[in-house]
């Protein structure tokens, strides 16, 4: 049985962020092939210092709280890397190229370490030079000292390969087409009608747009068509105060916070139309959620975005909020018209089970 750790994330389960979603998903579906599998959070994130989550072990080691917001994915996989040190497992699973910094002292440490490259982290609005320095270095750290490298698109390989001469393993983000049968509590929640509104989920942070959107979305009157924001508003700053005050006189956009489970489910089920406007991913899960779901999608034209392969109308170009409005018109006008068993096919080819597999035989690699 491999022993896996898993480090770079804030945890799971139900914890907002890409990252968090994918491991949610995939480490259920590697312990069903015997890994054993430790996740090490962040202690801002989870409550319990030892909890299980369909057979994972969700560890909360205690780290001193940073001074700067940020900095406890550092100092968690600092503290993760040499917890690992002492457990002495098969791999350690590290995600996200930040995380990443610490490979060496894991490699010196004798640690066997697996990275997954999620995105370029360090391209993010959110960050200072100094920070887009540091999550640089560990991009580069992480990549040239990791065992093994996976990555979730096939532009990030490219940068892998062309940047570091290096190769990796394409894994891309998955997602879980759902069977069971969706509530409408959303609905009566939040005041919506079937198909009748545009939704958006996503952490409230510059670089995924949100502000594009509700100024596209305020820009005409669509009849009867509501704007819904999903994500965690919890934590002011100035960019969630700035969406709140840009929403704040439009009756017709509801800011839900973060929601998950059977709520987010029915948020997605019943939306008419999907908005993605962001200028960073790696490989969108959001977007991929939404196909699952058979709901339309319109997305910024970056590299990332245009990996999901969508139809060409689907895409505007990134921060044409002109562009994006007659985009959102289209597809409004038209929503009646939309084959969504076409959408749901496409989402299906990024199955978790697929997904899983693959991670699996690179595991095997090591011959453990």
């Amino acid at each position: 049985m491999l022993k896996i750790i898993v480090l770079g994330l804030r945890g799971i389960p139900e914890i907002q962020g890409g990252i968090e979603k994918h491991c949610e998903q995939l480490y259920p579906k590697l312990a069903q092939y015997g890994c054993n599998i430790e996740i090490v959070g962040r202690s801002p994130f989870l409550k319990k210092k030892k909890s299980y989550y369909q057979k994972l072990m969700i560890r909360r080691l205690y780290a001193p709280d940073p001074k700067y917001k940020g900095l406890e994915a550092f100092v968690n996989t600092f503290i993760g890397v040499l917890y690992a040190a002492l457990k002495k497992p098969d791999i350690v699973h590290i995600h996200a190229v930040g995380p990443a910094l610490f490979v060496p002292l894991a490699r010196i440490l004798g640690q066997k370490v697996i990275v997954t490259h999620h995105g370029f982290d360090y391209q993010r609005e959110k960050w200072g030079n100094f920070a887009k320095k540091i999550i640089k270095w560990g991009e580069h750290l992480g990549m040239n000292f990791a065992n093994q490298r996976i990555v979730v698109s096939e532009e990030i390989k490219k940068h892998l390969k062309q940047t570091y001469g290096l190769e990796s393993v394409k894994i891309p983000n998955g997602v879980k087409i759902e069977t069971e049968k969706i509530t409408e509590n959303a609905l009566k929640k939040f005041e919506l009608q079937t198909q009748r509104y545009i939704l958006m989920v996503s952490r409230f942070v510059p670089e995924k747009r949100q502000e594009d959107l509700v100024r596209a979305f305020s820009s005409v009157e669509i009849d009867g068509w509501k704007l819904v924001l999903v994500g965690d508003i919890s934590q002011k700053d100035q960019y969630i105060n700035k969406i709140i005050h840009l929403s704040r006189n439009n009756p017709n956009i509801v800011l839900t916070g973060f929601q998950y489970g059977p709520m987010l489910k029915s948020l997605y089920a019943n939306a008419g139309l999907f908005v993605l406007p962001s200028s960073h991913e790696g490989l969108p899960i959001v977007i991929l959620e939404a196909l699952s779901f058979g709901i339309p999608v319109i997305a910024s034209d970056i590299n990332a975005n245009l990996e999901v392969d969508l139809r060409e109308s689907s895409y505007f170009k990134l921060g044409d909020i002109t562009q994006l409005t007659k985009k959102i018109l289209e597809t409004v006008d038209n929503i009646d018209h939309i084959d969504r068993r076409f959408l749901i096919h496409r989402a299906k080819q990024y199955s978790w089970d697929v997904i899983a597999k693959k991670t699996f035989d690179v595991y095997l690699q090591f011959n453990v």
